[in-house]
């Protein structure tokens, strides 16, 4: 990596229906990476934004739903070589109703399905293991 490259703060989220289903999008063909995997959502804190505020409005753009519930579950520090990137994830599991997701940014996904996360479809980006780690553990209400 490059000199005087600044690391992206992203909220990442993993919404839930709150009875122990996730909610995974497969990434379509114009997804910024790994078009074809299944992911949770996530979403760059713009300017002067709250995180609270960045996952309620990622969460709306991308699934059409509000978020219900929002709850900080972690951080990450995410460097990547391919595709060059550095960004912090800062982690969020979030509670919406299922009757209210829709695909909200069809060039981005072309799938959404809520999931037991005993039992994931394939094939997974590369992130969402370590981020559903975070979700997974005992103590976040879930």
């Amino acid at each position: 990596m490059e000199g005087n490259r600044t690391p992206s703060v992203s909220c990442v989220f993993v919404c839930h229906d709150g009875a122990g289903r996730v909610l995974l999008a497969r990434r379509g063909a114009g997804a910024r990476d790994e078009p074809g995997t299944w992911d949770c959502g996530a979403g760059a804190l713009e300017y002067g934004e709250s995180f609270e505020t960045a996952v309620a409005r990622e969460v709306r753009e991308e699934y059409s739903a509000d978020a219900l519930d929002i709850e900080t579950i972690g951080v990450r520090n995410v460097v990547r070589a391919v595709p060059d990137s550095h960004w912090v994830a800062v982690v969020f599991a979030v509670r919406v109703d299922p009757a209210e997701v829709a695909i909200g940014e069809p060039h981005k996904f072309d799938r959404l399905g809520w999931f037991d996360p005993g039992d994931l479809p394939e094939p997974r980006h590369s992130q969402l293991p370590e981020t559903l780690a975070l979700f997974s553990r005992p103590g976040f209400g879930r």
